[in-house]
């Protein structure tokens, strides 16, 4: 899969690229990422891509050039144009089935926004698909852009050592609720004890536990994802 970021501060994204999984995926060519730099669009002097609003107000907004034209150059530069994500706190939430749905994609391009957003155009024009990660403001778009980049690689074949690990992960495929308490060694830390479930080696009742764990942690801590997973149930049978 390819990753395009079109961003004002390229140097955030120099050690996240090159650390974990993310760093590991692109040495096996399972993953490509390029950062481009905004300012390179810049039509005047002073590189500069903001300008005061329209109507007056507070803070600084995005032209629409070099934002327009920049995606005009960077989607030709790959086999195909990819799917195009604007991060914005206006945009649809974030959540693992949307996760699921781009990691089919073999290309994102992702613009990072900062100040009072952009101006209108460039959504009117690029008609870019709006992401948010909930209803909350962040200084710009590129950590949400790291979410989305984090979150889609671990569905890519061949990122994780173990691909069941992405399938049993809270809401994920395999699980739309909240996963079960895990443990490793000791057995026993500070007078906490290992489940004695886990240490029988019965497969089944190992099984059997971390539903009812996994039900029971849903349930306290966010019991809608019950009545969402009661009806998708109720739609599969259908």
């Amino acid at each position: 899969m390819r990753f395009d970021v079109l961003t004002l501060f390229p140097e955030i994204f120099t050690g996240y690229l090159g650390e974990s999984l993310l760093n590991k995926a692109i040495d096996k060519r399972l993953v490509e990422a390029h950062v481009h730099n905004l300012r390179d669009w810049a039509n005047d002097k002073h590189n500069r891509v903001d300008d005061r609003p329209f109507g007056g107000g507070p803070g600084m907004v995005i032209r629409a050039q070099p934002v327009v034209e920049a995606i005009e150059q960077i989607q030709p530069r790959g086999n195909k144009p990819g799917r195009l994500i604007l991060l914005s706190p206006q945009g649809k939430t974030l959540n693992q089935p949307l996760v699921e749905e781009l990691s089919q994609q073999e290309r994102l391009t992702m613009i990072c926004g900062r100040y009072e957003g952009f101006d209108q155009r460039v959504i009117d024009l690029l008609q870019p698909e709006e992401i948010s990660l909930g209803d909350f403001v962040l200084n710009g778009g590129e950590v949400a852009a790291m979410a989305i980049i984090d979150s889609v690689i671990r569905l890519i074949p061949g990122v994780l050592g173990d691909e069941q690990s992405a399938v049993d992960d809270s809401f994920s495929e395999g699980n739309r609720l909240l996963e079960f308490p895990q443990y490793t060694r000791p057995r026993e830390y500070r007078g906490l004890n290992v489940p004695e479930v886990l240490l029988g080696g019965n497969h089944q009742e190992i099984l059997a536990w971390r539903k009812q764990q996994s039900l029971e942690k849903t349930k306290m801590r966010r019991a809608d994802l019950l009545d969402q997973h009661s009806d998708d149930a109720h739609e599969n049978k259908r």
